[in-house]
Formats: structure tokens, C-alpha cells, sequence
């Protein structure tokens, strides 16, 4: 008997080593703040509360991402198992080559009703550009804040209000780089919003969209991570900033700042998830994405930010943030009432002329 119970405690105790030997890392790379902070609760703690043999680390490099996943396909040193990218860059990675395609019914979940993933993400949302290397998580948009005591007698209700520097003055926060300003330039200064990037294709419409961006230029401080324009507005250095909807909401609702905002001609994107080509956990990394972007962890993130789950099966079941207790669905970039006006940003124009565009730019911003 002390035999048959000696070997059992030594069987268990090979069997935990073997377990934690065989425990796995899986890099995670997204946006840092309260985006990464939302897909922890979602779904990265779910998942390892089932999963104890994955440890989920988060690396908060994401607007590296292309550039870093570039320099390590090619160098076929893969150290990021998932990496989280705007639809613009996940065309152009899928375009070169450097991310693994994806069968969405057998790499996703279905619906609860049964509804294959490939109808049940919003239409073109997995496939954007003809890509077919990117799962998308959320509906997300770029807009303005603005601090709701800078102005005495009016607030900033228009995209043309931020190059009024007139009526209303103030330091103004912008991403550096030429996404999203080019298009508020023009539709700021009258081109309709069908005729954005017909004009931008043209060296004349690139320098009207130039110009009228020099007439706040030597207002503006830019920006390159999203946490900096809700910062710079919480401290008074800008009264009018751009950056992601989620992180004003984080600002408004729950730090409770004077900055309300500005919906008009929000740009509207996708976030989502592209796998390195060459990664040596593929098989873990599909396990995850499966579980990580089913219906009910697309909707339970909508409780910690304010971004629309890309499914549309997520989307009756957003309700009340998990800690404020409000109804998020007012505050979603896809809320009708936030889309009166707004602008979908063309993936493919991007991915054709973003190295162009971004030359460009940084010759008129050192200019």
C-alpha cells in the first residue's frame, strides 16, 4: 500500500512538472491604455482562467506594428504570436506576404444561432481590400475632443470649427501623419466626402488638404500614441485634440474631465487581429482567436470601451459598462445619432499610397 502510494504522489508530481513544462507564452501586441486594458478583462483572463497553461503578455507596440512585423518576418525572428492592426496596415502586411490567410469558419466561432463567422462579421470586415489575412474585433473611430470651458460662448460643433482659430482659438493636438488629417483638411474646407480621396489622388487636391492644415500648423502639437491628446486635454495644453473614441470616453465618463465630443466626421476604422507569418505557435494562437472573438467576447468588451463589436450577433448584447453602470450603446462610434456625419477610411487607397502620402507630409511638416 505505502508502495502504490508512494508512486502516486510521484506520478502527480511528474505530471505537474510535465504541465509546467509544457506551460506557453503568448505575445500579444496591441495599443496599450485602456484598449488593452479592455481586451484583458474580455477575453485575456477568461481565456487563461481556462487555459492555465497559457500566459497571455501583452506587448504595447501596435503602432509599430507593420514596421516590427516586417523587420522580424523578414529576419525570420518571429517574437509576436498576434498582433493587433488597423485595417489599412493588415492590408498591406496580407499584400506582402507576411501574415498567415485565415479560413474564418473553421479558425472562428459561429454565431449562437449557428450563423457561420464568414456572414456573421459586419460585411466586408474580414475581407477588407480582398484581403484574407485579418479578424476584426472592433468598429472603432478618430474624432475630436474638446475641453467644454475653453470656449465663453460657443462649442466647436463642426470639423471646419478646428481650423477656426478665430472663434475658436487654442492649442490643437493631431497624429502625426497624414491618416485621417488629409481627409479633415478637405472635408473641412467644402469637398464632399465622395470626393475625398478622388481629390487626394491629384498633387493639387494634396496640397489644398496641405494648405489648409497651414492655417493651425503652428498651433498644433502632434501626437503618435492615442493616450497623449486625452493627457494634453486633461491638462489644459490643448482645448481641441483628435485621437480614438475610446480614449475620450475614458476621459469623459470615467475620469470625469470638462471634454465633450466632437461626432462630425468621425473616421471610421476597424481593429483587428493579424498572425505572423513563420510563428511557432500558430496552433495556440487559433485556439485563442477562436475563443477571444466569439459573440459573447466581442460584446463583452464593449462593457470597458466604448468600440463596436465587428460581429453582428455582439451587437444586441451590448448593454452597461462593468463599473460605471451606464449604457454604452450612446456612446458607440456606430450609435446612430453619432453618425450623422461620418467618414469610412478607404483601406485599399491607403495601402497604395501611404508610403507616398506619408513622404510627403513629413517633408511639410519639417518645412
Amino acid at each position: 500500500m505505502r508502495w502504490v502510494l508512494r508512486f502516486s504522489l510521484i506520478a502527480a508530481g511528474a505530471a505537474l512538472v510535465a504541465s509546467s513544462a509544457e506551460a506557453l507564452d503568448l505575445t500579444v501586441v496591441s495599443w496599450g491604455g485602456a484598449y488593452t486594458a479592455s481586451q484583458q478583462k474580455a477575453y485575456h483572463d477568461p481565456y487563461m482562467a481556462l487555459n492555465p497553461d497559457i500566459d497571455i503578455v501583452n506587448d504595447d507596440s501596435a503602432n509599430e506594428g507593420l514596421a516590427k512585423l516586417r523587420a522580424q518576418v523578414e529576419a525570420n525572428n518571429i517574437t509576436r504570436d498576434l498582433v493587433d492592426m488597423v485595417a489599412s496596415d493588415a492590408v498591406a502586411a496580407c499584400d506582402e506576404g507576411r501574415v498567415e490567410e485565415i479560413d474564418p469558419d473553421t479558425w472562428l466561432a459561429p454565431a449562437p444561432d449557428g450563423t457561420p463567422a464568414s456572414e456573421d462579421f459586419l460585411p466586408g470586415t474580414l475581407t477588407p481590400g480582398g484581403s484574407n489575412c485579418f479578424v476584426p474585433q472592433v468598429v472603432y473611430s478618430t474624432t475630436f475632443g474638446y475641453r467644454t470651458d475653453a470656449f465663453e460662448h460657443e462649442q466647436p460643433s463642426t470639423i471646419a470649427d478646428v481650423f477656426d482659430l478665430q472663434k475658436f482659438p487654442g492649442r490643437r493636438s493631431l497624429e502625426r501623419r497624414p491618416i485621417n488629417n488629409l481627409e479633415w483638411a478637405l472635408l473641412a474646407d467644402g469637398v464632399a466626402a465622395e470626393d475625398v480621396y478622388p481629390t487626394l489622388g491629384t498633387p493639387e487636391g494634396v496640397d489644398r488638404a496641405l494648405a489648409k492644415l497651414d492655417i493651425i500648423k503652428d498651433q498644433v502639437v502632434w501626437w503618435s500614441k492615442g493616450a497623449e491628446t486625452p493627457q494634453r486635454l486633461a491638462d489644459g495644453e490643448v482645448v481641441i485634440g483628435s485621437t480614438y473614441n475610446g480614449r475620450l470616453f475614458s476621459l469623459i465618463a470615467e475620469k470625469k474631465q470638462p471634454v465633450a465630443m466632437l461626432w462630425d466626421w468621425q473616421i471610421l476604422d476597424l481593429g483587428g487581429w493579424v498572425v505572423p507569418k513563420g510563428g511557432t505557435n500558430i496552433q495556440a494562437v487559433k485556439r485563442f482567436l477562436y475563443f477571444a472573438t466569439d459573440t459573447r467576447r466581442l460584446a463583452d468588451q464593449a462593457k470597458f470601451i466604448s468600440y463596436g463589436p465587428a460581429r453582428s450577433s455582439s451587437g444586441p448584447l451590448v448593454g452597461l459598462h462593468a463599473e460605471l453602470g451606464i449604457d454604452m450603446k450612446p456612446h458607440m462610434p456606430t450609435n446612430p445619432e453619432n453618425t450623422t456625419n461620418n467618414f469610412s477610411f478607404d483601406y485599399v487607397w491607403w495601402a497604395d499610397h501611404k508610403a507616398e502620402m506619408e513622404e510627403i507630409f513629413n517633408a511639410w511638416l519639417a518645412n
